[in-house]
């Protein structure tokens, strides 16, 4: 298994065109097609989360019979699958009959509430636990994967589910041998033991950007933020607050139903006390493994609900049970919905599965990572953008080139906030805060459009539900900040200062978004591609990450590296990930093989694979001055992969030798060594 390619089907890229672009996709070395959702949704849906009827394809994006078609069509496919809700509705079979509801959906028998996705209140959740309800709304896909058309899985949110290891044995049991979940661990937290191969790759996304955050220029731009917002308090207590916010606010249904089950009078305080996003205790199997007792004991839970949730005190299934389920919900919702747009210091941190509180990745913390990874889950998918994250990979380097030259940029901000008050509506919007995340998106995004721009502020200052929110929007304090980012735009003199800045930050910024990409193409695991991310990338948040792509340009771009063209500005992202996939179609032993870190320096990263390739970057400024520390069985001749130079290695050599004038380095062993 070489990569996956993320496609994002929905209005305008249906299977028709998806089957379209498999040439494009095969030339530029993928092996397998990655896809949304293609079970029939709600009525204008424009992701396919929202499933309608899980016994039948899509018949706007194609049907059964052209999802068949683009299964044959060359490359293996991957499908999405959410097993944890469906849309409420009349336009779901399963939730208009009140009998079938009953039995297939969660429902509370005595409120008569049903558990929803997150806060969304037409999204219920679905009895997966049950073999019945499972058998019904799973029938399709698995005929699809029993008749080889599709080869892999990925699973949808599997902390909402009920029983999360059953749900995964229940699927290979089925016939699904390859299956990918969407879990995002925290710290130190490893995926439990399932029958998966692995997670989505939101570890691998994280240790990618903070490599290349300098945490000295992050700390200042930490103590700008705190300076900014009149906030001191570290992103673990922001985050900490907001879930208590959450679990009080839009969540308060659920945490009711939890003290009905048992009677605990700070069961809001409970439901965001973990550090995780969910513990896994099996009370139908009176399992409490060490790992998820280790959690439940340090948390500050009160007595009650800890000596429920380690299963010491009985008949308390059902809490168990919902406990968890909810918990993750209080975090996906406090902190990736919240805290990450209240805390402005570093917004390249600010990710899902990140920790703005850690900045920066030492180099033996990403190996360990990889080793880890390479040891229990050799086949995890290896993300740097999903239709989830908050900013693309392109834009998260940008920004972390800022911590370059932080103290000079904490003084263009402050500077800037002086100058620009002549710009506001009203004296407190945006808040200083909401400027520094105004600032901070215009430079990793730019060239950004006013309307871009003020779609993201409009998501960003709800979320951050401090001065508007999606229930009750301050429509007034909303126009306001739009109003102020229309007047930098059309202010020349602050576009051209901006506009040197970000030449400053892109320097940095092109080549950190480059050694991400080599890092995601090199280390154990099979990189996921995202739709049209294989040219320069300037997304953000949802819905601007799903903005239609120039498949046109893409294609002309693939075959001008085919045919020779050199590498260029514009390109050569594109060059790099095609170069790197037909390493791995040469040597797929070497990416199947050990993994070997190599001591680059402080300034660098290195690794090799299974002794036939090494993958080297600067990750500072200067990185490429400084010499690798190559190990016996590395030493010897080498040739580069993305500009055929040979290069003699000996104890000590050159990050220039092993770059060779472009950004990164890609070698394979030349012939014979």
């Amino acid at each position: 298994m070489r990569a996956t390619y993320r496609l994002q089907l929905g209005p305008g890229q249906g299977f028709a065109e998806a089957r379209a672009l498999v040439p494009y996709l095969h030339g530029l070395g993928v092996s397998h097609l990655y896809l949304s959702p293609v079970l029939q949704a709600r009525p204008g849906s424009t992701h396919g989360y929202d499933v309608a009827d899980p016994t039948r394809v899509s018949r706007e994006l194609g049907g059964e019979a052209a999802l068949r078609d683009l299964c044959g069509a060359g490359l293996e496919v991957v499908l999405d699958v959410v097993p944890n809700h469906m849309a409420t509705g009349d336009d779901t079979p399963l939730w208009a009959d009140p009998a079938r509801r009953r039995r297939v959906f969660d429902i509370d028998p005595e409120t008569g509430r049903h558990r929803r996705f997150f806060d969304i209140d037409d999204l219920a959740g679905v009895r997966v636990e049950d073999p019945e309800v499972f058998e019904e709304t799973h029938a399709l896909v698995l005929r699809l994967v029993g008749e080889g058309l599709v080869e892999g899985l990925r699973v949808d949110h599997v902390d909402g589910l009920a029983d999360p290891r059953g749900y995964l044995r229940r699927l290979a049991g089925a016939g699904a041998r390859r299956v990918w979940v969407e879990k995002i661990t925290e710290g130190d937290e490893e995926l439990p033991d399932w029958p998966v191969e692995g997670t989505t790759g939101y570890d691998l996304m994280n240790d990618a950007t903070g490599l290349f955050v300098n945490p000295a220029g992050a700390q200042a731009m930490v103590d700008l933020h705190r300076e900014l917002s009149g906030d001191p308090r570290p992103f673990a207590e922001v985050a900490a607050a907001a879930k208590l916010e959450m679990a009080r606010g839009s969540l308060a249904p659920d945490v009711e139903r939890l003290r009905r089950l048992l009677d605990e009078p700070r069961m809001d305080e409970a439901v965001a006390a973990l550090p995780v996003y969910r513990t896994y205790v099996e009370p139908w199997a009176d399992r409490v493994d060490p790992r998820n007792r280790a959690v439940i004991e340090a948390a500050p839970l009160p007595g009650r609900v800890r000596r429920a949730l380690l299963l010491e005190e009985p008949r308390h299934d059902d809490f168990v049970t919902r406990f968890q389920q909810t918990t993750g919900a209080v975090m996906a919702k406090g902190v990736e919905d919240t805290a990450f747009y209240r805390y402005t210091a570093l917004l390249a941190l600010c990710e899902v599965g990140g920790d703005p509180g850690r900045p920066g990745r030492a180099p033996a913390e990403v190996h360990a990572a990889n080793l880890r990874r390479l040891a229990r889950f050799p086949r995890a998918l290896l993300a740097t953008q999903t239709h989830d994250t908050k900013r693309s990979p392109d834009v998260r380097a940008r920004l972390a080139a800022l911590t370059g030259f932080a103290g000079e940029w904490c003084d263009v901000v402050v500077r800037w906030g002086r100058e620009h008050a002549r710009l506001r509506e009203r004296d407190d919007a945006p808040t200083p805060a909401e400027e520094n995340v105004i600032y901070q998106t215009l430079v990793g995004a730019w060239p950004l459009s006013g309307e871009r721009l003020r779609a993201y502020m409009t998501k960003a200052m709800r979320e951050a539900k401090l001065t508007s929110g999606w229930a009750a929007p301050d429509e007034a304090h909303e126009r306001a900040v739009l109003g102020f980012c229309d007047a930098l735009l059309a202010d020349r003199r602050f576009v051209h200062e901006l506009e040197a800045v970000v030449a400053r930050a892109a320097e940095d910024g092109e080549r950190w978004a480059l050694g991400q990409v080599l890092l995601k193409l090199a280390s154990p695991g099979v990189p996921d591609v995202y739709q049209g991310d294989e040219l320069w990338d300037f997304s953000l948040v949802d819905p601007d990450n799903r903005r239609p792509v120039d498949w046109d340009l893409r294609r002309a771009t693939l075959d001008d590296i085919r045919s020779g063209a050199p590498p260029n500005a514009q390109n050569v992202k594109l060059f790099l990930i095609q170069r790197a996939l037909d390493l791995r179609a040469r040597r797929p032993r070497a990416f199947d093989g050990d993994y070997l870190p190599i001591e680059a320096g402080g300034r660098g990263f290195a690794l090799a694979r299974g002794g036939e390739v090494i993958a080297a970057t600067p990750i500072r400024p200067g990185g490429e001055d400084d010499a690798l520390a190559v190990p016996a069985e590395l030493r010897g001749r080498w040739r580069n992969a993305l500009t055929g130079a040979e290069v003699a290695l000996g104890a000590e050599a050159p990050m220039a030798a092993l770059l060779d004038g472009m950004p990164v380095g890609l070698l394979e062993r030349a012939g014979g060594d």
